[in-house]
């Protein structure tokens, strides 16, 4: 439902799936895109996302299943009557346009005055923050600057939603930061309904209101960006999103709200219960790399510390914010930890003691190798 309760979605796709001959690029995928938020479309190279992107445009046609933008199907209403603002990875500025004319665009096929386009451009302008610029050329700017003339462009025409196909994915990384910062609190303040699609799981994290995870056409999970990053429901979206270990094993004890799994190499591991799992049962364990904690082999740990075994750092990489070390177990197990460089820092062949909070733990169905 809409913000209001009674309002449609901004955007909903119903039983939407494209085909390209006898490829299925996107398959009967669901989805609901509140008024005023901002969703990501996140996964790998050729998972579909850009797909559903330009389906929604209009730039391609459903095989099958509907659109509804503001509660309207908009299966056969062509792209320049959908009122869609668009931002893509290589900017589109015309190269001889000045500014001004760029960021008019959209508004001289509308039924818009000429001094209300000056307005709407000076307006759109300032809000990016590039006041005064309307008579210079794309190529007088930087490429964060570009981006923000066509993140102006996009918001001139006042759309009913944005639609960002890797928007930053050509700018370097601390102007890339920049501007997720930028476009998040330009998305924020003026309120449009905003799809964004990338195969940046930091993009998704830090940006998004909902994170929509794609793999082979088909929708993998959809939520929060916490929920997403704390509760995976496969093994691709644990392994897509965050720094993951994964032990194979099978259910030895369900008590209450906790599950013991006996796992491949010997070990047992206290988990959380996150489903009505059945001893016996074969599954996977979870464990983000940051929520394994280290300590020298001596020191004594915190009672909650319920799975606990002993290692060797075996590698270790200094991050500057974070140092990375793989671990191995005394059965022969490696297993990634992340830690802040403010804690222990352990060094090549260190013993150490490996210690893992159930509630960090958490049971994924066995998917088949």
């Amino acid at each position: 439902m809409g913000a209001d309760g009674n309002a449609p979605p901004a955007v909903q796709l119903k039983g939407v799936t494209k085909h390209f001959g006898k490829v299925i690029a996107v398959h009967k995928i669901d989805l609901e895109i509140p008024d005023g938020s901002l969703t990501t479309l996140l996964g790998p190279s050729g998972c579909g996302k850009t797909t559903i992107l330009r389906m929604i445009a209009g730039l391609e046609k459903p095989t099958e299943g509907d659109i509804f933008i503001k509660g309207q199907r908009v299966n056969d209403t062509p792209i320049h009557k959908r009122n869609l603002g668009m931002i893509f990875q290589n900017y589109a500025l015309f190269p001889h346009k000045t500014i001004f004319d760029n960021v008019a665009f959209g508004l001289k096929y509308r039924d818009v005055t000429k001094a209300d386009i000056r307005a709407k451009v000076k307006q759109a302008l300032e809000v990016v923050r590039l006041p005064g610029v309307e008579q210079r050329m794309p190529f007088q700017l930087s490429g964060g600057q570009q981006q923000r003339i066509a993140l102006a462009r996009a918001i001139v025409i006042e759309p009913d939603v944005l639609l960002m196909d890797e928007p930053l994915s050509a700018l370097d990384e601390n102007l890339r930061e920049e501007m997720r910062v930028e476009v998040s609190n330009l998305q924020e303040m003026l309120g449009i309904t905003s799809i964004f699609v990338t195969h940046d799981q930091r993009e998704a994290l830090t940006m998004s209101d909902s994170i929509v995870v794609m793999n082979e056409g088909r929708k993998q999970q959809e939520g929060p960006p916490e929920e997403v990053y704390d509760a995976p429901h496969s093994h691709f979206v644990a392994d897509f999103i965050g720094h993951s270990n994964f032990f194979k094993g099978q259910i030895a004890q369900v008590d209450g709200e906790w599950v013991v799994v006996e796992l491949k190499d010997g070990n047992r591991l206290k988990t959380t219960r996150s489903w009505d799992w059945k001893d016996g049962q074969q599954v996977e364990v979870v464990t983000r790399a940051q929520n394994v904690h280290l300590t020298q082999k001596d020191q004594s740990l915190p009672e909650a510390a319920e799975n606990q075994f002993q290692g060797q750092i075996k590698d270790r990489s200094y991050m500057g914010g974070e140092v990375r070390y793989f671990v191995e177990l005394e059965t022969g197990t490696v297993i990634h930890v992340i830690g802040g460089v403010k804690d222990m820092l352990f060094k090549r062949k260190d013993k150490v003691l490996v210690h893992m909070f159930a509630k960090d733990c958490r049971v994924l169905a066995h998917e088949k190798d």
